[in-house]
């Protein structure tokens, strides 16, 4: 009986399959990808890292360390510094980072150079390995030389990878790769230079993990750390963790958007099949056999969905590694795992009969006495069995959600959203119909009075259609509009009053020469700021070598190794925010020193305002108070400082400057870079320009990824709607033949129905886009902190768009009543 109803309904069936297809095929190909991106990590961790285990300080090791260093005998080792590096052949200058090697390095993995030859003999030939973006960004070719500091060396070769370098890093400060006995040479290792000094260790047998307990401790107290490809395998999977996270919570928002399509698919289809039931019921068949007729239906619909979107979501799956391209540092190898198929069948079967299981129910309590009744009476409302099939679906819902978190609260956090969301579309809607039913104008003409009739009249559709219409549009409009705050937090503003141009590295002896550079290029120096390098002595008068060994410690552990870049100044800056405490703008003789430091840093060292600190200043130990704690942005695009000390303190200390200026143009700022390098090599300049390119491309790429996953969730909803509508068609056809038999026209019909589905449209569309501006505007103020300037796309585009898609498939319904005669439609139909 359920082959047989399902075959005279196959249509129908088809259209709310369709719904779960799209969830399953997103939720099936980012499971695979995820299990492959895992697999291919833990597989690749050596290559990515080029050794077994690499042992690196910011600093020159000192004789403990370097005993350390030593005792395990490198391999290989590497001093790798960001500078300036200019090509003799054009001008062109660039920031690049410069990457000294000693030894065979990579021990595992290869350094893919063009021509491949380039990488066994650079060594030997004395030649640089250059970035091959950045070769053919300045036309520089193989045989040309590049200039480093004070040295120039010819050009090998185009550097395409190297382990230890990713595609993001390198759009930012391209790698370069020299012989590390050159590095001395360049003179750019200076007072105050960013620089790291690595040694790379190959030791297949050893025991990583036992290593590292034993070795890291020592390290720490040194000032170096340890890091083995287990635990850079680590570190690359919780990266990328929140990616797929991300990813999963799109396509289970596909999916649910498929499960309500298969509810309200369900719910259209049952309310026909009810005189069919009594029927049965008259028959003799049992509330079981006429419940389990359209179970079996609606199972074998999750099944065969499952399968097709699962045979989906393998072919899709293969896109991912072509998205995220750009963020990995590794090609992905794709394989095809059990689980995820598996999990695609089941969770179509599962999905497909909880969403179903409510309508459901109506077959249950059918009596025989409705094949008599004419009207229709309301059936008996099972609320008990109602409220346990509503649990069970949302403990699934937030079970499923865990699984894909592995998160409680987060889970949690998301299936009350969800239910919020679903909430306030379902509630606005029926608020709507009771308005209508209230307040509609009696007496509006034929045509309006019928298609807002419509909207509350039985068997309507309006709270399903406007929740699947707002959810679909809330999500894609989000999206627009969360783009556009973290644009903004990037944005520059081209006015001479903000700095594009960084100059870092100034010597004391070289300040007044680079400022003349500047005057000479017809720029003003914006700011000259001052940083004096310290690191931490003490705490609240116990020694960081002391808490370094407290297990019940509170102080994060990058404290107490991080080497701090501070500065003096009598002013707050745009992006400071005075929180707790006092300012204090010039240290008086008598008083002690009192600093102000960034509320990120007092947490991570449990500080508070009256606590002191020691600070080892070059040697020099300096007794400081905590005088004021400042909330700092950290996103804006400027020089912003953990610790900031009064005038008066630091003046004498040993010290280099940062120099900002504004560049109208690219001209300007490429004339001013060039002179710089060849006058001062070891100054570095960032242009913010640049920086600003890379990030909003670096942006861009998120946004597609994020739009690509939530173009998912929309084309469910699409499908969803053109279920819904579609299916509403049986409900709305004998109404537009009684129509036509009482003698309304063509026209009269097809503006009822226009107006109708108009109306869901852009309502269902406008309730998204404006729950997706209160949405975003929370974001904007609670997460982001910024002002919120909304896009107008979603107002423009999507309202627009969903709003004409709704009318097109609610007239095609009746297209067959507009062209046949009323008896043909009712003989064809039934």
């Amino acid at each position: 009986m359920a082959w047989r109803d399902a075959k005279a309904s196959r249509i129908r069936l088809l259209l709310f399959m369709a719904s779960i297809i799209l969830g399953i095929a997103a939720v099936v190909s980012i499971q695979l990808f995820s299990e492959n991106l895992k697999d291919n990590i833990q597989r690749q961790s050596k290559a990515l890292m080029g050794a077994d285990f690499i042992i690196d300080s910011r600093q020159l090791p000192n004789k403990r360390a370097q005993v350390i260093i030593d005792s395990l005998k490198p391999d290989a080792s590497e001093i790798n510094f960001v500078s300036m590096i200019a090509f003799p052949k054009n001008g062109g200058t660039k920031l690049a980072r410069v990457r000294g090697l000693k030894g065979d390095f990579p021990f595992y993995g290869t350094i893919d150079t063009q021509p491949i030859s380039a990488a066994a003999n650079y060594q030997e030939s004395g030649g640089a390995l250059v970035d091959a973006t950045l070769m053919l960004q300045f036309g520089i070719k193989p045989e040309d030389s590049i200039k480093i500091g004070e040295v120039t060396l010819p050009i090998s070769g185009a550097l395409k990878a190297i382990p230890g370098s990713t595609a993001i890093s390198t759009s930012v400060a391209p790698t370069i790769v020299i012989p590390y006995r050159y590095i001395k040479q360049t003179k750019l290792l200076q007072f105050g230079s960013r620089k790291e000094y690595q040694f790379f260790y190959k030791a297949p047998g050893i025991d990583l993990d036992q290593l590292e307990d034993r070795l890291q401790p020592m390290l720490d107290a040194e000032k170096a750390d340890l890091d083995t490809h287990t635990t850079t395998s680590r570190r690359l999977g919780q990266r990328y963790a929140n990616v797929s996270k991300f990813l999963n919570l799109a396509a289970f928002i596909a999916l649910l958007l498929g499960c309500v399509g298969i509810a309200s698919s369900v719910n259209i289809y049952i309310k026909e099949k009810l005189k069919a039931v009594a029927v049965l019921k008259c028959m003799g068949a049992t509330r079981k056999q006429s419940f389990l007729i359209f179970l079996l239906q609606i199972s074998g619909i999750g099944i065969v969905g499952g399968f097709i979107g699962t045979f989906i979501g393998v072919g899709l799956q293969e896109l991912f590694p072509y998205i995220l391209k750009e963020f990995l540092p590794f090609n992905i190898e794709i394989s095809i795992t059990l689980k995820p198929l598996v999990m695609g069948v089941l969770l179509g079967f599962i999905m497909s009969v909880l969403f179903a299981l409510l309508p459901l129910m109506r077959t249950w309590y059918v009596s025989p006495l409705e094949v008599l009744r004419i009207g229709g009476t309301s059936l008996e409302k099972p609320k008990k069995a109602r409220f346990f099939v509503f649990s069970i679906i949302i403990l699934f819902l937030y079970l499923f959600s865990f699984w894909l978190l592995k998160d409680a609260l987060f889970a949690l956090t998301f299936i009350i959203g969800i239910l919020v969301t679903f909430g306030i579309l379902g509630g606005i809607a029926l608020v709507a119909m009771k308005a209508v039913k209230t307040y509609f104008p009696k007496n509006a003409g034929f045509t309006i009075r019928q298609s807002l009739l419509n909207l509350f009249r039985p068997n309507n559709q309006t709270v399903v259609l406007l929740v699947a219409i707002g959810l679909g549009t809330f999500l894609i409009s989000t999206l627009y509009f969360t783009k556009d705050i973290l644009l903004a937090k990037t944005d520059l503003e081209e006015t001479s009053v903000n700095a594009n141009l960084i100059a870092l590295d100034v010597q004391n002896d070289q300040r007044m020469d680079i400022e003349k550079t500047f005057e000479a290029n017809n720029l003003t120096i914006i700011d000259n700021i001052p940083l004096v390098t310290m690191r931490i002595h003490s705490i609240k008068g116990e020694l960081a070598n002391t808490i370094r060994k407290d297990s019940t410690k509170q102080v994060k552990e990058w404290i107490l190794n991080h080497e701090f870049r501070t500065t003096y100044r009598d002013t707050l800056i745009e992006s400071e925010e005075l929180i707790e405490g006092k300012w204090i703008p010039v240290k008086k003789p008598e008083e002690t020193i009192q600093i102000s430091i960034s509320d990120n840093l007092a947490r991570d060292a449990d500080l508070a305002v009256g606590d002191t600190v020691v600070f080892n200043v070059q040697g020099v130990l300096m007794e400081t108070t905590v005088g004021s704690i400042r909330k700092v942005d950290w996103a804006r695009l400027q020089l912003n400082f953990l610790i900031v000390f009064p005038k008066g303190v630091l003046e004498n200390a040993p010290q280099f400057n940062v120099l900002t200026t504004y560049a109208p143009n690219e001209e300007s700022s490429a004339v001013l870079q060039r002179d710089l390098v060849s006058k001062f090599p070891n100054v570095s300049v960032i242009d913010l320009r640049q920086v600003y390119t890379i990030v909003e491309d670096i942006l861009d790429k998120i946004s597609w990824i994020v739009n690509f996953m939530a173009f998912f969730s929309m084309l469910t909803g699409i499908i969803v709607l053109i279920g819904s509508v579609r299916n509403s068609k049986y409900q709305r056809i004998k109404e537009s033949v009684l129509l036509r038999t009482l003698g309304a026209k063509n026209t009269q019909i097809l503006k009822i129905s226009a107006l109708e589905y108009l109306f869901l449209g852009s309502l269902g569309s406008l309730l998204g886009i404006l729950l997706a501006l209160i949405s975003s505007l929370l974001l904007a103020i609670l997460v982001f902190k910024e002002p919120f300037v909304p896009s107008v796309i979603p107002f423009l585009v999507i309202l627009p768009g969903i709003s004409l898609l709704v009318l097109a498939i609610g007239l095609s319904n009746i297209q067959s009543v507009l062209r046949s005669s009323p008896l043909e439609v009712l003989r064809r139909e039934t």
